[in-house]
């Protein structure tokens, strides 16, 4: 099971507001691509689309990103990303299955279009199969806020309890991290930016 950008009709989210008195004035990130489709928003209503085209083309949404989320974690190294899942695990999951590894993975958003994944891996140890469980997140998150690295590694955690995207597996995710779904609905217009700037690159 991994996390990506999808479908999404889970939660209320809220659009950053637009700045009165402005006039939309076409930017380079933004000219050749506020008409493409949003893939990263595609689950939600086509008014909240048409908002995040309008601050992409007014240049707001950097801004609105940066003052939300103006900080990045510390949490660097493999070793200090299981010791955080453990953290979390610890305190909202404690009957949940013990976690064997957690890694970041440079290639994990290219070559498995995704940007957290869990597996089971089944192996035979003294004559005996056990299954050890891997979380991998993507290296992205390096990077990011704070709030965006909890947000995935709650999305994984909560798949130890709820295999499927239903309506416990996101009651989970909002008992884990209060606000679950603004911070995903953020983290993709966050994808949303890092890709425009890569286009402009």
């Amino acid at each position: 099971m991994n996390w990506f950008p999808a479908k999404r009709q889970q939660g209320h989210c809220v659009a950053p507001p637009l700045p009165r008195g402005t006039q939309p004035v076409p930017s380079p990130i933004a000219k050749n691509t506020t008409m493409q489709h949003l893939k990263y928003l595609t689950g939600y209503p086509p008014a909240l689309q048409e908002k995040v085209r309008k601050l992409i083309v007014e240049e707001q949404l950097g801004p609105y990103l940066a003052k939300r989320y103006p900080d990045t974690h510390e949490v660097q190294t493999d070793r200090a990303l299981y010791e955080y899942c453990a953290d979390l695990k610890r305190e909202h999951l404690r009957n949940g299955a013990q976690i064997d590894k957690v890694a970041y993975d440079g290639k994990l958003d290219v070559v498995r279009h995704a940007l957290g994944l869990h597996t089971s891996i089944s192996r035979v140890q003294g004559g005996k199969l056990k299954a050890k469980k891997e979380i991998r997140i993507a290296s992205l998150f390096k990077d990011a806020a704070p709030e965006f690295l909890k947000m995935i590694v709650v999305h994984e955690l909560a798949h130890l309890k709820e295999s499927d995207h239903n309506k416990a597996f996101y009651r989970l995710c909002e008992f884990m991290q209060p606000g679950y779904h603004q911070i995903e609905f953020d983290l993709r217009l966050h994808l949303t930016y890092r890709d425009l700037k890569k286009n402009q690159a």
